[in-house]
């Protein structure tokens, strides 16, 4: 396993996020065996992959349409060079447009939506390139300190084809004003917060539908996208 960059990378206890104080290691790490490392556990197919699996704004729906403004997130997963990684899974989940998680621990005030699940997947294709329909998360308060609010967000979580190649992150918007107030995004360094800021795009908007998102993932080098522990 390559070592951890913390020029890009989040400390693993940063006191003003709270909860690394006590989630965050305090023992060595355990050294996992070179043949499980190596073990091509797990291995993802397409025939695992529903058809609209991608899409949040189908996915979850019982009785109509999801309230909130339709967005289009597209990227590519690539390594430091720029090559494109083929058959990554790609897990995302979410707040609704209201700030609210389909989750039993979420004692948001806010209105769940009957017809958002909040969830989907998808895998790379042979360019590594990948696509989801989603509507865009409200902020939400989280308790970590007074007046906490959390920035709109998407979590992603990428699957290579052994147990080692799992990456948590999260994908921002541009220009939220919660930025400067938030520890989890500030955690990251400063020269690295750029690189979880998805950017608009106009040629990715959909018209009449969606609008358009573009945010890619490295995997590895000075460039590598800031994981989440």
């Amino acid at each position: 396993m390559n070592k951890r960059d913390w020029e890009v990378h989040p400390p693993l206890i940063y006191p003003d996020y709270k909860s690394t104080i006590l989630r965050g290691p305090k023992n060595p790490l355990v050294t996992i065996d070179e043949h499980l490392m190596q073990a091509n556990l797990p291995v993802y197919g397409e025939d695992v992959i529903g058809e609209i699996d991608n899409d949040l704004t189908k996915n979850g729906i019982t009785n109509g349409n999801p309230v909130g403004e339709r967005i289009a997130i597209r990227g590519k997963v690539m390594d430091e060079l720029g090559r494109g990684i083929p058959n990554t899974l790609i897990e995302i989940w979410q707040a609704n447009s209201a700030g609210r998680y389909v989750h039993k621990v979420d004692r948001h005030n806010a209105p769940l939506d009957p017809n958002f699940f909040g969830a989907g997947r998808t895998l790379t294709d042979t360019n590594g390139n990948y696509t989801f329909y989603t509507i865009k998360p409200g902020a939400y308060p989280w308790g970590n300190h007074h007046n906490a609010w959390r920035p709109n967000h998407i979590h992603f979580s990428l699957f290579g084809t052994h147990l080692e190649s799992r990456l948590v992150t999260q994908m921002y918007f541009p220009g939220d004003p919660l930025f400067e107030f938030d520890p989890i995004f500030n955690s990251i360094p400063k020269e690295a917060r750029k690189l979880l800021v998805a950017d608009f795009k106009l040629e990715h908007t959909e018209p009449e539908f969606a609008l358009g998102y573009e945010f890619n993932i490295v995997l590895r080098g000075r460039n590598s996208t800031p994981i989440e522990d």
